[in-house]
Order: C-alpha cells, then structure tokens, then sequence
C-alpha cells in the first residue's frame, strides 16, 4: 500500500530556528540556482548567512514563517512590511513539494490582511518562473552587487484581491 506523503505545517520562527535556516538559506542556492547563477554569484549569495547572528536579526526584524515536514524545518518566507516579500527559500530536499506554494499562499494572505493593496518581490532569475505562475508581473531587472560579485534578479508585483484574500 502507498504511503502518504507528509502534509507541509506552517509556524512562525523561533530564535532557535536560525541555524537550521541558514543552512536551508545556504542548501538552497547551492543547489537549486546553478542552472541562473555561475558558482561565484552562488557562494556570494550564500555568504549573508556567515553570519548567523545577522541573518537571524534581519529574519527576527520581519514576520518569518517557517514551513516544517514531520516537525522539521524546511523552508521559510518572510514578509517585510506589509507588502515585500524578503526571503522565500525550500530545501532542496523538500522542493516540489508545495512548500514554497503554502509559504507564498500564507505571505499573501497575511499581506492583504494587513492592508496591503499588493505585493512585491525582487525574485532571483531561478524564482522569476515560481512567481509569474502566481500572477506576479515583472516590473523592473535588476543588478545587485554582492561584495566582487553582481547577480541579476527581477522586482515583480502582485496585486492583491480585497478582503484579505490573495
């Protein structure tokens, strides 16, 4: 008989959680942009978590969610403000598994619930394809430059149905 595959849960961070979602943070673009991004733009990107102190401030700053497999973490998204979306990254282990989607799904309807008319995000070139499936339009490309290093990404927006609902 077929085994039922686990049912991603969501909850907010926890300072504990903050190495665990480095190393997701880190897992994720080692692994899953190497199609978008050449090995310098990937270690680059990676190194805002060297520092877990400050990774964790600037996730603690936001409304950090994190999603869980069988009690474990595996993915988180944050929502700057009402209406940008900071962060979403999945483990590797876990993407296609929906994970991204509940997080986006969760981003969006928190976003519309505090007021938010619509929602933005500067998504790497590898999530650019993530977003405009969800009704995201790229607006603008951009250059970010990353200590020796530039890596592009796209500022996309969504509006957002009325009545907190995305």
């Amino acid at each position: 008989m077929a085994q039922a595959m686990p049912t991603p849960a969501l909850r907010p961070m926890l300072p504990v959680d903050v190495p665990v979602l480095a190393a997701i943070f880190v897992a994720s673009i080692e692994e899953l942009t190497g199609d978008d991004y050449n090995e310098a733009q990937q270690i680059a990107w990676a190194s805002a978590a060297d520092d877990e102190d400050k990774f964790g401030a600037r996730l603690a700053s936001e409304l950090t969610l994190v999603a869980t497999l069988q009690g474990s973490p595996v993915g988180f998204a944050s929502l700057k403000g009402a209406g940008h979306i900071d962060m979403l990254y999945v483990h590797p282990a876990a993407a296609g598994q929906g994970v991204a989607t509940m997080l986006c799904d969760a981003l969006e309807r928190l976003a519309a619930a505090r007021g938010a008319k619509a929602l933005t995000v500067e998504a790497s070139d590898t999530a650019e394809r993530f977003f405009a499936r969800r009704g995201y339009v790229a607006t603008q490309r951009n250059s970010v430059t990353i200590g020796d290093e530039w890596l592009a990404n796209t500022t996309m927006n969504k509006t957002l149905a009325a009545g907190g609902a995305a």
